[in-house]
């Protein structure tokens, strides 16, 4: 058993489309955690660098949105928010748009630095947390108590995306192809498996399966 009185973290990193979100948010419900999803404050940043008019490839740009950008998250994993300047944001940050403009802003090195500070600062003020990202394990969370790299076939990844969104598969692999080439060759912290992360891979797993064998694996990194 768990000691609910210990700190405890939880670093989920993967390509778009691996299970991350589903997993992470069931996970840190079944553990009693909180839940950060640090891919939607790029996503945050990246809608207010549209809705402002500026270049997603302006880096200096970018970066002076993101400076005056305030930003809120909810932790709850049963009720995740994203707040933009006092405005709700989650279904649009969650749009075509900023799904093809979040890997340019999210290479710039002063969003990113910016970004990961507050991240950081929300783990430490949260007694247990499970985060995901794609930076988790190797960045923002190097100590974390558990890294998991989740993956899946590139085939079932689309699939996966395209019944979220309703976009045609063929059309999703491509996009998907591109920002995982944009995320894994960025100068700064790019997308990529800690050296001590596990990797699981979901192609042929169902949610729940996935959760009860990260349960599994804190049990015995716990001990």
């Amino acid at each position: 058993m768990h000691d609910d009185t210990r700190r405890l973290v939880v670093a989920v990193d993967g390509p778009s489309g691996s299970g991350k979100s589903t997993i992470s948010r069931r996970l840190a419900n079944a553990l009693d955690a909180r839940y950060l999803d640090t891919g939607a404050m790029y996503r945050a940043v990246t809608w207010a660098v549209l809705r402002d008019g500026v270049d997603p490839q302006d880096a200096d740009g970018v970066a002076a949105v993101a400076r005056k950008l305030r930003l809120e998250v909810g932790t709850d994993p049963l009720e995740p928010y994203t707040m933009a300047d006092g405005t709700p944001v989650d279904r649009q940050i969650r749009g075509p748009e900023v799904t093809q403009a979040v890997s340019a802003v999210s290479a710039v090195g002063a969003v990113r630095a910016l970004l990961v500070a507050e991240q950081q600062r929300i783990i430490a003020g949260a007694t247990r947390i499970v985060v995901e990202g794609r930076d988790i394990g190797a960045v923002v969370a190097p100590d974390a108590d558990l890294k998991v790299y989740l993956t899946a076939s590139a085939d079932e990844r689309a699939r996966r995306r395209s019944a979220e969104n309703g976009a045609q598969q063929d059309a999703t692999t491509a996009d998907l192809a591109r920002r995982d080439k944009l995320d894994s060759t960025r100068a700064v912290n790019p997308l990529k498996q800690a050296d001590d992360a596990v990797v699981l891979d979901t192609t042929e797993l169902g949610i729940d399966e996935v959760v009860a064998r990260l349960q599994r694996m804190l049990e015995k990194v716990r001990l």
